[in-house]
């Protein structure tokens, strides 16, 4: 049996600089800090506790003074720099350039809103870490939707500015940005309406679904490797199922079923941008244990 690992599947260049940080931090430093899992993929995570890497949250921030903490890719909210700040912690960032620059983006354009009595609004899933960090530029005012179900929180009677998570699906944020503005323009009957929207889904993310519509055509059962807390592994992951009807999603090597490879000459393995390429590769192998 053919079994191919999709070389174009793995860690994304944020989370990619952000693990080999991690790495470098910890050969000198075996007592290091990060807010919050440096990446949504619990094996990798546990991988740098080994080194020594110490997963603490927002409430352990307050107590610690004179220490190191990382910042992840998904980047941090002003508040969490204040209390750095006065606590005297070194702040290791590694958060995602894209992140840093769409955070600087929302904060201008909320600025503008709270000049015009706006609304800044982010296409995003609620209480992601990266969505935490953008709202945080808005002194929390943001409204946050994931889908149509979420827009009553919007008032259509005043100007919006909608962003978007960097990992959420382009196809997603086109049509909600289509409602809101329809919305508008209902409420405003004929009158222009002051809308605008920033496409800010990083493309390196979004540029995957394609790719791997192709990839997963190409086999008779594909595996998806992802964390279950990773937004960006649920997406593209159905776009995979879609491809393949035997298509099955995985976070580690004790999920793989002997009976999913019956009647199977091609195996594909692709995964999300938290997806390490050692997990991958280790699922491979066992698959080929299964089917020796």
């Amino acid at each position: 049996m053919l079994v191919t690992i999709d070389s174009h599947s793995g860690f994304c260049f944020g989370v990619d600089y952000a693990i080999g940080v991690a790495d470098r931090e910890l050969r000198n430093n075996p007592n290091l800090y990060c807010l919050g899992d440096i990446v949504h993929n619990d094996l990798e995570v546990n991988r740098l506790k080994k080194l020594g890497l110490q997963i603490i949250n927002h409430d352990d921030l307050g107590k610690f003074h004179d220490c190191k903490v990382m910042i992840r890719a998904h980047g941090e909210p002003p508040e969490t720099y204040r209390i750095a700040l006065k606590n005297n912690i070194e702040l290791i960032d590694a958060s995602c350039p894209i992140v840093l620059h769409l955070q600087n983006i929302v904060h201008n354009g909320y600025l503008e809103m709270t000049k015009s009595n706006g609304q800044v609004v982010i296409y995003g899933k609620a209480g992601h870490a990266e969505v935490k960090g953008l709202t945080g530029q808005t002194g929390g005012t943001a409204i946050v939707v994931g889908s149509e179900m979420d827009l009553q929180g919007i008032d259509f009677s005043r100007p919006v500015r909608l962003y978007s998570q960097t990992t959420m699906g382009v196809d997603g944020f086109q049509e909600i940005a289509k409602i809101i503005r329809l919305r508008m323009e209902a409420v405003a009957n004929g009158k222009p309406v002051d809308f605008k929207s920033n496409d800010s889904i990083c493309r390196q993310v979004a540029n995957r679904s394609g790719y791997l519509r192709y990839f997963a055509g190409r086999f008779d059962v594909v595996i998806f490797v992802s964390g279950e807390k990773s937004s960006n592994g649920m997406i593209l992951y159905q776009v995979v199922k879609e491809a393949n009807e035997r298509a099955k999603l995985v976070s580690n090597m004790a999920d793989l079923k002997s009976e999913w490879f019956d009647k199977a000459n091609s195996v594909g393995i692709c995964g999300a941008t938290s997806t390490p390429m050692w997990l991958m590769e280790e699922i491979g192998q066992k698959i080929k244990e299964i089917k020796h």
